[in-house]
């Protein structure tokens, strides 16, 4: 419907109008509302009357009031205006997020789990950021793609987010969709990149009112409401929205990035650009609000990684025009700007990617101090993960400065200072040894869970279960840069230790 027309009768009154609707808040009549609209067609004598009692049209061609003394003969018509901009619906949104390839950046961490199962933050794993964003975006048909190592994600997954004793979904959906293999398939590999995962699965016609997808990664930390992203998109008729941060020139090359012009749509798309090409795609930045200060120091924008896309554009992008392409980043984006609507949304908060062993250690470390530019505490926006059940931490004679101290962590006579202990830079253990088990295995000169007396650690990431003896110093005076000693039990990755997980440092040991 283009246009109605309304007739009042005598006395009639056509209520004021709010912004850009029409209706009691309640009830609309042409979706949220509306503005203004063509002029109001009225007869002459109608416009007399309104002239004498005083009432006038408003600009949008509604009536405050209208007062005539004799209906049969005087019609007013409104000419009502176009439909707006219709609001996202997050019922008609599927996320799907992407579980990632071997992991190799954020090795050993990934030695035996997939990298969205990594923890994060004291008690977190990577995959809650994405999942709890949907969940706070009231997102929830959502798909897990997993392939490497998937086991512990899998179990976190059940255990968090399910219809029993975890977060309840009502109509909604979490589902792991596994790499697999059909006849066809065999010889060609699994999963051959982020596009190639997706297009493995869409020919599920489950939910077919969906109409956006909304492709996530499972190895970032941000806050974020991704229907603000979606209503982008709708409002710009775009067939494809990129979330985009503003980045500096020292990381700008480790990124997908674009080129906007001044209505936001995308006009370049190049994946991890070096040399010549990664100055080319300097943006300068002047129209995103930036100061001229700020357009100095990011004069980059950078992909997320985080797209929105119509679901009939992704399944032809996928299906026939790059049957053969299987990364998005670097072989759909760069062709798709060139043929159809890529718009850009530029997210203002906080975002980090941690793709690698420094990005995951500088993160979390990040999260220590005050304030922190990212923190989980915040009661509108939670982030959810799996019940440990665990006891409260005890801490016995200890001086902890800025540091975060997860559940079930026992403490004596130590100084923590700038670091997390829990599940993250330290990350706890699977099994609980009693104080008898303790001492019999110092009696024999073995070595018990945790960190021993006298042991000094400066730099360092330890894994799951790690026994670390008496008298241990970790703390690469050298300042070695790279390193493998598995036999040893430790990595040495961008100058960070990691000591891998059921490692054992002897008392003694001076890494």
């Amino acid at each position: 419907m283009d246009a109605c027309g309304v007739g009042l009768k005598a006395s009639a009154c056509f209520g004021r109008v709010k912004r850009r609707s029409v209706g009691n808040g309640e009830s609309v009549i042409w979706g949220e509302g509306f503005g203004a609209g063509p002029r109001t067609k009225q007869s002459p004598k109608a416009a007399q009357t309104l002239k004498k009692t005083g009432l006038r049209l408003n600009a949008g061609g509604v009536a405050f009031a209208v007062l005539t003394s004799d209906v049969n003969q005087e019609t007013m018509v409104f000419h009502g205006p176009m439909f707006g901009n219709r609001l996202a619906d997050p019922k008609s949104v599927a996320s799907i997020i992407l579980g990632g390839g071997t992991g190799s950046q954020l090795f050993p961490l990934t030695g035996t789990r997939a990298t969205p199962a990594v923890s994060v933050g004291g008690c977190y794993r990577l995959i809650d950021i994405p999942m709890s964003n949907c969940i706070n975006s009231r997102i929830n048909k959502i798909f897990i793609m997993t392939q490497f190592n998937s086991a512990s994600l899998n179990r976190h997954i059940s255990r968090t987010y399910n219809f029993g004793n975890g977060i309840s979904f009502g109509d909604g959906f979490v589902e792991v969709l596994a790499a697999t293999q059909t006849p066809e398939d065999i010889g060609t590999g699994w999963f051959q990149g982020t596009a190639d995962a997706v297009r493995q699965f869409t020919w599920d016609n489950k939910n077919k009112n969906i109409e956006h997808i909304l492709i996530l990664s499972g190895d970032q930390l941000y806050r974020m409401d991704y229907m603000d992203l979606v209503q982008k998109h709708i409002d710009t008729d775009a067939d494809i929205t990129i979330s985009c941060v503003p980045v500096g020139q020292s990381r700008a090359s480790d990124y997908g990035l674009v080129r906007m012009d001044k209505s936001g749509r995308i006009t370049q798309f190049c994946e991890k650009p070096k040399d010549a090409d990664l100055e080319a795609m300097k943006n300068g930045g002047t129209f995103l609000r930036m100061s001229h200060q700020d357009s100095m120091r990011y004069p980059y924008i950078a992909s997320m990684g985080v797209y929105v896309f119509r679901r009939d554009v992704l399944l032809n992008l996928l299906r026939w025009n790059y049957p053969k392409s299987n990364d998005f980043g670097s072989e759909i984006l760069p062709s798709a700007v060139k043929e159809h609507n890529v718009q850009g949304y530029i997210f203002n908060d906080y975002w980090e990617d941690i793709g690698t062993i420094k990005s995951f250690f500088d993160a979390n470390l990040a999260l220590t101090e005050q304030p922190p530019k990212f923190q989980f505490y915040d009661p509108m926006t939670p982030f959810y993960t799996s019940p440990r059940f665990l006891p409260p931490t005890k801490i016995e004679k200890c001086k902890i400065v800025d540091a975060i101290i997860s559940h079930g962590c026992f403490l004596r006579e130590c100084r923590v200072d700038r670091s997390i202990v829990g599940d993250t830079m330290m990350m706890g253990a699977d099994t609980y040894e009693t104080e008898s088990e303790i001492a019999c295995l110092l009696a024999s000169d073995r070595v018990p869970i945790g960190i021993g007396r006298n042991t000094k650690i400066r730099n360092c990431i330890i894994d799951m279960n790690a026994r670390i003896g008496k008298n241990v110093v970790i703390a690469n005076k050298d300042g070695v840069q790279e390193a493998e000693r598995p036999s040893e039990g430790f990595y040495i990755r961008s100058g960070i230790t990691i000591v891998v997980k059921n490692a054992t440092i002897k008392d003694g040991t001076i890494i």
